[in-house]
């Protein structure tokens, strides 16, 4: 007994040594991206540069002990260097003048507009994660537990889920990679804004249609749709197809993170009546992935069941199903998510998917593609079974008994609290 309880004791002094090791690596809590030849002899001015060569992020380099404990991660793809367009807002698409700074806990954003009212945001691609650190990972120096397990978001992700959403004949923000230097434009923004790493990216909200469609009367955030549901009553209906093959396509590329706030609405007209077609934004957690010992700790289904690493296969489906999908997909019948799985199937072929790794630049593709486009397909050959197992949790769990997130201050009567057709 007392040798087993030695070997008890040697193991969590061994795992406590080997943790402090691992986050020792930085004592930075942020860090921006570098400009790789910002020192070169003639380089000149930034805004002088059509573009320019960008380490996302060099602060979640590691040893092989921090690999180990924290895991492999993403870290590669941050410090890789890539060419990336210099953007000066008062020339971008005619002009921009920004509106305001937008909300979020790691990320900096901006939303920005042109001259046509067309709004879009620029969301930072190096992430804040100092407002998540708790007293007690300060207390016992392990900030970098919180700090590094940014290098679990992909930098290129969600412009990879934009491109595969084209694949799926799905909406979506369009988001594209820019270096925003310091300028006149930012006015009292330029010292957090300047010199930064952003996604372009349309918004999902705005009175200016910028999608394909006709007859689209504004874009609305959740909490507006669930009012004007409120007054115009039958009139109003969302398209529980396009929202089920939207959720079933967060499944394919492991984005957990779908809660009210990541979503607008295209309200298109059709006749007397309008249809509201879900439009997803802020895709920083797709193909999201942690490894290393510490991480298969914290991403225990019984501990955090929300967030989920990127796999072959989906190990807790309980996990990604939303209040979200209770509220708007409660009673949508099964064929409705085998119809709209079998859609995806067909439209994401192996070579439509090999296709839309284009969009990353060569360099990243070598370091993540082939891996995560082998998840991928293992994920869209199980589709079938994972659209009946979504559909059977949503029917399982109650209607909603609070309002959802974003939501609780929304003028909607009890009834549409419970959920979206509920009066």
């Amino acid at each position: 007994m007392k040798k087993f309880l030695g070997i008890i004791l040697f193991v969590i002094l061994l795992f406590l040594i080997l943790t402090y090791a691992s986050v020792l690596s930085t004592e930075k809590e942020f860090e921006t991206c570098k400009i790789v030849n910002l020192n070169d002899p003639g380089f000149g001015k930034v805004e002088d540069h059509d573009s320019i060569l960008i380490q996302p992020n060099t602060l979640y380099k590691g040893n092989a002990i921090k690999r180990l404990m924290q895991g492999k991660n993403y870290r590669d793809a941050w410090a890789e260097a890539v060419k990336v367009p210099v953007v000066m807002l008062d020339t971008l698409m005619g002009g921009m003048e920004i509106v305001k700074e937008g909300g979020g806990h790691q990320t900096h954003s901006l939303k920005i507009k042109n001259k046509e009212g067309v709004l879009y945001t620029l969301r930072s691609v190096t992430k804040d994660p100092q407002p998540l650190i708790p007293d007690i990972a300060r207390t016992l120096k392990l900030e970098n537990l919180i700090v590094d397990g940014i290098s679990g978001q992909h930098p290129y992700g969600a412009i990879l889920a934009a491109e595969l959403a084209n694949k799926a004949h799905l909406l979506n923000t369009h988001p594209k990679m820019v270096f925003i230097p310091k300028q006149s434009t930012l006015g009292t923004y330029n010292e957090k804004y300047g010199n930064r790493l952003f996604l372009l990216e349309d918004e999902t909200e705005g009175d200016v249609n910028w999608t394909n469609l006709e007859n689209v009367k504004e874009i609305l955030e959740t909490k507006d749709l669930q009012e004007l549901k409120a007054k115009l009553g039958e009139e109003l209906r969302i398209d529980e197809d396009e929202l089920v093959k939207a959720r079933l396509f967060d499944l394919l590329i492991g984005d957990w993170d779908r809660h009210t706030e990541q979503w607008g609405w295209v309200l298109h007209k059709e006749g007397k009546k309008f249809n509201a077609i879900p439009l997803a934004g802020d895709r920083d957690n797709a193909f999201f992935d942690l490894d290393g010992i510490i991480p298969a700790i914290l991403t225990n289904k019984h501990l955090n069941p929300l967030v989920r690493p990127y796999d072959k296969d989906i190990d807790y489906m309980p996990g990604l199903v939303y209040p979200f999908d209770v509220y708007f997909l409660k009673n949508t019948p099964e064929e409705v998510y085998i119809k709209e799985a079998k859609k995806l199937q067909q439209l994401l072929t192996n070579e439509a998917i090999h296709e839309a790794f284009k969009v990353w630049p060569n360099e990243i593709y070598k370091l993540d593609g082939i891996d995560i486009e082998e998840k991928l397909i293992s994920r869209r050959n199980h589709l079938m079974e994972y659209a009946k197992e979504f559909h059977k949790i949503i029917e399982e769990r109650d209607l909603l008994d609070k309002a959802l997130k974003g939501s609780e201050d929304a003028d909607i009567n009890n009834g549409m609290i419970k959920c979206f057709e509920c009066e």
